[in-house]
C-alpha cells in the first residue's frame, strides 16, 4: 500500500509553512503585486524564523537553501531535506509565489550552492543570500549556449559577459553565475562560480517590470573583468569531455522539484477559492456521480483536480527519488513540465469558470494567473523538459535529438 500522508516528522513543519502562508504571504499578496520593486519587509522576520527552524534542526529543507542530494539510509526509505522542501514551499506558495522567491537566504542559487559545493565552500557560503544567473540575451533555455566567459589568471577567474532575468538579483548578497571555460569544448566547459555582489566588475544594470512575481525583482547583471577567487569555482575545475554537463546540470535536478513545488501550491490555492466561490454561486462538487451527469463547470473543475494531484505526485517523485540517492533528472524535467502546464491550465480555467470574479482584482484568481506563467517558463521551458525527457526515453544525446 502507498501512503502518500506528510511524513510525520514533516507535519508540524509544514503546518508552520501554511501557518506563514496565510497570516503573512496571502495578505500582503496584493499589496506587492501593486508596489512592484518595493522591498517586503516583512519577510526579514520571516527569515530570521527559518534560519531559526534549520539551527535548531526542526526546519530541515527550509526553503532553497535545504537542498542537497543524500545518500540514502542502510535500512528504511529516507524522507529528507528534498521530500520536506518541496512540501513547505507548496504551502508557501499557497500564499504567494513572488514573495517566497524574495526571502532572504533562500534563493534558487542557494540551492545551487547545495547541489554540488564542497564541505568547505559550504561552510564559507552560510548564511549568503544567493540569486542563480543562467540565461543570456541571446541565449535562453539552451544552457549549453553560455557566451559568458571564465578566464584563469593567478588565483582568479576573470568573467566577462551579460546575464538576464536574475531572479533576487538586486537584493541577493551573491550571484551563482554560470559561465564557459572554453567555448570550443560546448557544454563540458560550462562551469558555475559564486561572485560575491560587492565584487568589482559586477554591476546590477536594471530590474524588469513583469507580469506576474512582481513581489520578486528579476535584474540584468552586467560582468566585465570580474575577478572571482578560484575556490569560488562550484565543483571540479577540470574540464571532462566524457562527463559532459553532468556536473552543472545536478544544479537543476534539485531545482526543478522546487518549482513544480511553487506550481503545485498556487494552483492549490486556485482551486481551493474557486471551489468555495462556486459553492456560493450554489454550484456543488458531487464526487459520487459520473462527470457526464453533473454541471459543465463542476465536472471541468473535477478535471482539473485530477490533474493536479498527478502534479503534485510527480513532484514528491522526483523529490523522494534525489533523498534517496536514485538519479532523478528524468523525473525532475517530467514533475517540472507537468506542474508548469498544469498550473498555467488550472488558474486560466479557474477564471473561466468564475466569470468577472475571476478577471477582477475582487479575488487572488487573476494574480494567480499571471504568477503561475514564469513556473512553466524559468528552469527551462515547457519544451526544453519535453526535449530532456524524450532523450531520456529514447535513449538518445543533446547531439542525436535537437
Amino acid at each position: 500500500m502507498i501512503n502518500l500522508e506528510t511524513p510525520r516528522k514533516f507535519r508540524a513543519f509544514v503546518n508552520q509553512a501554511h501557518q506563514v502562508a496565510a497570516e503573512m504571504l496571502r495578505p500582503n499578496s496584493r499589496r506587492y503585486d501593486l508596489a512592484e520593486h518595493e522591498y517586503p519587509i516583512e519577510l526579514d522576520m520571516l527569515a530570521a524564523m527559518v534560519d531559526g527552524l534549520g539551527a535548531s534542526g526542526n526546519g530541515s529543507g527550509a526553503g532553497a537553501s535545504g537542498v542537497r542530494r543524500t545518500a540514502a539510509a542502510d535500512a528504511g526509505v529516507v524522507n529528507g531535506s528534498n521530500l520536506s522542501s518541496v512540501l513547505s514551499i507548496m504551502e508557501m506558495c499557497w500564499g504567494d509565489v513572488g514573495l517566497l522567491l524574495s526571502m532572504p537566504r533562500q534563493g534558487l542559487g542557494n540551492s545551487a550552492i547545495a547541489s554540488v559545493a564542497s564541505d568547505e565552500q559550504l561552510r564559507r557560503f552560510d548564511g549568503l543570500w544567493a540569486a542563480m544567473a543562467i540565461t543570456e540575451p541571446e541565449c535562453g533555455s539552451d544552457s549549453a549556449n553560455i557566451r559568458t566567459t571564465a578566464r584563469l589568471d593567478g588565483d582568479a577567474y576573470v568573467l566577462n559577459g551579460e546575464k538576464i532575468f536574475v531572479t533576487a538579483g538586486a537584493r541577493c548578497d551573491a550571484v551563482v553565475v554560470w559561465a564557459t571555460l572554453d567555448k570550443t569544448l560546448g557544454r563540458a566547459a560550462i562551469k558555475s562560480f559564486v561572485v560575491l555582489k560587492d565584487t568589482p566588475g559586477l554591476t546590477v544594470e536594471r530590474l524588469e517590470h513583469k507580469l506576474g512575481i512582481r513581489a520578486s525583482d528579476t535584474a540584468t547583471i552586467h560582468l566585465e573583468n570580474c575577478r572571482v577567487p578560484r575556490e569560488n569555482l562550484l565543483g571540479s575545475p577540470e574540464i571532462n569531455t566524457d562527463a559532459g554537463f553532468a556536473g552543472v546540470m545536478q544544479t537543476f535536478d534539485n531545482t526543478r522539484p522546487l518549482v513544480a513545488a511553487m506550481a503545485v501550491g498556487c494552483a492549490r490555492a486556485a482551486l481551493e477559492l474557486t471551489r468555495d466561490l462556486l459553492s456560493e454561486a450554489g454550484l456543488e462538487i458531487d464526487y459520487d456521480r459520473p462527470l457526464h451527469h453533473q454541471p459543465a463547470a463542476a465536472a471541468t473543475y473535477q478535471t482539473l483536480e485530477a490533474d493536479w494531484e498527478a502534479a503534485y505526485l510527480l513532484t514528491l517523485q522526483a523529490a523522494w527519488l534525489a533523498d534517496n540517492g536514485h538519479p532523478n533528472s528524468l523525473q525532475a524535467s517530467i514533475a517540472k513540465a507537468k506542474a508548469g502546464r498544469t498550473a498555467n491550465t488550472i488558474t486560466l480555467t479557474c477564471i473561466e469558470l468564475t466569470s468577472s470574479l475571476g478577471y477582477s482584482e475582487h479575488h487572488l484568481l487573476e494574480k494567480w494567473s499571471r504568477d503561475t506563467k514564469i513556473l512553466d517558463i524559468f528552469e527551462g521551458t515547457q519544451q526544453i523538459q519535453q526535449l530532456i525527457v524524450a532523450r531520456r526515453l529514447l535513449g538518445l544525446t543533446s547531439a542525436e535529438l535537437k
